[in-house]
């Protein structure tokens, strides 16, 4: 029988924990009477530097019931870190791991056809919003614009997919090959291949506590997303350079006609004009490039994406969390 893992990422979690555990305790004993997965499945809660009571929260949780393990990160390392970590620790526990927020914002009871489809074959099932009726007009239009931009900037990200996925062993497995610094799953995932499925599921809104991707959090994140896994923008960059300086030798051209037929003005216009807009691309280039280099730099560096501070687990689990601790 299989042996199911979930995987939640916690990063001050305090007000919605109780909630979360109870429906995923509901769902996992659902699944176990089942015979859809074995007894010994799990749910891993990775404290991802919680500033409150969430690791607290769940060492009580394991104390009552051994389906709770928990993993403790030194320090707050960003949710897709934290999210790795439980993956990587739960690749070489389980036959299936399905990869959730804490807030409830997922339907949980689309684990059911997750699950499904697994057994019938498919190593990644991806979460997919039906629609996106609890988000503002903004979120929504800036969510599906940004899936269309890095698409056509050259990524194969799922439309409308967070991170609420299964992975089969082999896909963690084969996820685990990558050894990207700067991490974007939503990206990474697809490159792993294998056999693919979808669920569809409404999003609902959050349970309990505040959202941790404020706007700020959001485009920072958005970027990373493009320049992670797409080239093409410093193509466009070379393309728009090659443009310019196309138009720059028709302007001389038209410039020497100009002077050798005696009708030069002084233009106070076009040259402030172009000045200010051969500058502004300019500083736009750079800003492009150096997020790149600063990109090679830090994967240069190979820093660990999380170290594991503690850890609760069972007996039989402890030796494969303790080997985990640096990655």
């Amino acid at each position: 029988m299989n042996r199911l893992f979930c995987v939640i990422p916690c990063y001050n979690e305090e007000a919605v924990l109780p909630e979360t555990s109870r429906r995923l305790q509901n769902k996992m004993e659902s699944l176990i009477k089942s015979g859809k997965i074995s007894e010994d499945s799990r749910v891993i809660f990775v404290n991802d530097g919680s500033k409150d009571n969430t690791w607290n929260m769940i060492s009580e949780l394991h104390d009552k019931n051994p389906l709770f393990q928990g993993i403790n990160l030194s320090k707050n390392m960003g949710h897709q870190n934290a999210l790795l970590a439980g993956l990587m620790t739960a690749k070489d526990l389980c036959d299936a791991a399905i990869s959730m927020d804490a807030d409830l914002q997922d339907d949980i009871d689309a684990i059911d056809e997750m699950v499904e489809k697994f057994l019938a074959g498919a190593d990644v099932v991806y979460g997919v919003r039906s629609k996106r009726t609890t988000d503002t007009f903004f979120k929504r239009f800036t969510a599906e614009s940004y899936y269309k931009l890095v698409n056509a900037l050259g990524a194969k990200t799922v439309y409308n997919h967070a991170d609420y996925r299964l992975m089969s062993r082999r896909a963690l497995l084969g996820l685990s090959e990558f050894g990207e610094v700067n991490l974007f799953l939503r990206g990474i995932v697809p490159m792993v291949g294998y056999n693919v499925d979808y669920v569809y599921y409404e999003r609902a809104e959050r349970f309990a506590g505040e959202s941790k991707y404020p706007l700020k959090k959001m485009l920072s994140f958005a970027i990373e997303g493009i320049t992670s896994l797409s080239t093409k923008p410093i193509k466009i960059i070379t393309g728009l350079g090659m443009f310019i300086f196309f138009v720059s030798i028709v302007v001389l051209i038209y410039s020497l006609i100009r002077h050798f037929t005696g009708n030069t003005i002084p233009g106070w216009t076009t040259t402030v004009l172009s000045v200010w807009a051969i500058g502004g691309l300019i500083m736009i280039s750079l800003g492009v490039i150096g997020e790149y280099i600063g990109k090679i730099y830090l994967e240069t560096k190979n820093r660990p994406r999380f170290i594991i501070e503690s850890y609760i687990a069972d007996e039989n689990d402890e030796a494969v969390f303790k080997k985990n601790e640096h990655r």
